[in-house]
C-alpha cells in the first residue's frame, strides 16, 4: 500500500479512498468518452438507445432530426470505442522539441486542424506527413483526427497495409469489397496511415488509385502518413502521387536522429 505523505490529517480516512482511486489512464479513457458525449443531441440519442434498440429512422423521429444527422451523431459515438493508440495521440503529448523540423511539422498539423472547416471545400484541403520513420508522422495525423472528432467531424482511420491485405484477400467478394471501399471512399475525412508501407504491388496501386481518385474528384479530405518523399511516391504511381500533391499540404520530416524509437523521446 503506498504512503501518500499528505500534509494534513482531517480524520477523513482519505488514504483508503486514494487506494481505490482508478489510475490516471483510466481517467483518460473516461475523459475521452465524456468528450464524445459533450453534445446534448448525442446524449439524447444515447439515452434512447439505453432504453430500447431502435433504427435510425425511429431515432430521427424521436429526437426531431433528419436521419442523416442522426447517422452522423451515431458515427461520432461509435468512434469513442476506437483503439487505444488513436485516443492517446494528442497535440498536448507530442514531443516537438527533438529538432526544428519536427516543431515545424507539429505547427503545420496544428494549423491544419484549427483551420479545417475553412479548408474543407477547397482543392488543397488535405495534409500529408512524409519521411523519417519514428519522427511522429502517425502521432500528428492522429492528433489532427482527434481534434476534428471533438469538433464533430467524422474521421475514418485506415491502416494502409492491413486494409489493402484484407481487400485483396476478398477481391472476388463484390459485396464485401464495395462495402469496405465505400466506407473509405465516402468518409468525411480519411486518415491513411503508413501509405505504401512494405512491398507495393500492381493490385495495391489499383486499389489505392480507385480510392484516392474518388476522393480527389469529390474534394474529400485525406490525412496521410508515408515513409516516402514526394519523388518516391510519384515513382510508385504518378497518377496517385500527382493527386496527393495537388490535394495536400506536404510536410516532410527526415533525419537519422529523429527516430524516437531508437534515440528516445
Amino acid at each position: 500500500m503506498p504512503h501518500y505523505n499528505l500534509p494534513h490529517n482531517h480524520g477523513q480516512n482519505i488514504e483508503r479512498v486514494l487506494d481505490n482511486m482508478p489510475s490516471a489512464e483510466g481517467f483518460q479513457d473516461i475523459s475521452f468518452l465524456f468528450q464524445q458525449l459533450g453534445d446534448s443531441t448525442r446524449l439524447r440519442i444515447l439515452w434512447l438507445l439505453c432504453h430500447c434498440e431502435e433504427c435510425v429512422c425511429n431515432i430521427a423521429a424521436a429526437v426531431d432530426m433528419s436521419a442523416p444527422a442522426v447517422s452522423h451523431h451515431l458515427r461520432i459515438l461509435k468512434k469513442s470505442g476506437i483503439s487505444e493508440e488513436f485516443r492517446n495521440k494528442r497535440f498536448s503529448n507530442f514531443n516537438y522539441t527533438i529538432e526544428n523540423q519536427v516543431y515545424e511539422a507539429y505547427k503545420e498539423a496544428y494549423i491544419y486542424a484549427k483551420n479545417f472547416k475553412s479548408l474543407e471545400k477547397e482543392r488543397c484541403n488535405s495534409i500529408m506527413f512524409m519521411g523519417q520513420v519514428g519522427a511522429g508522422k502517425s502521432h500528428l495525423s492522429l492528433a489532427i483526427a482527434n481534434e476534428l472528432m471533438e469538433e464533430g467531424v467524422g474521421v475514418v482511420y485506415m491502416s494502409y497495409r492491413e486494409v489493402i491485405t484484407r481487400l485483396k484477400q476478398n477481391i472476388m467478394d463484390e459485396v464485401y469489397y464495395h462495402r469496405v471501399m465505400g466506407k473509405y471512399k465516402n468518409a468525411r475525412v480519411l486518415l491513411i496511415d503508413d501509405l505504401f508501407k512494405g512491398k507495393v504491388t500492381e493490385s495495391d496501386i489499383n486499389i489505392m488509385f480507385e480510392l484516392l481518385n474518388f476522393r480527389y474528384f469529390n474534394k474529400l479530405p485525406v490525412i496521410v502518413s508515408c515513409e516516402m518523399d514526394v519523388d518516391r511516391i510519384l515513382s510508385v504511381d504518378e497518377a496517385i502521387g500527382s493527386r496527393l500533391v495537388e490535394m495536400c499540404k506536404c510536410v516532410e520530416v527526415k533525419g537519422k536522429k529523429l527516430n524516437y524509437r531508437m534515440y528516445g523521446k
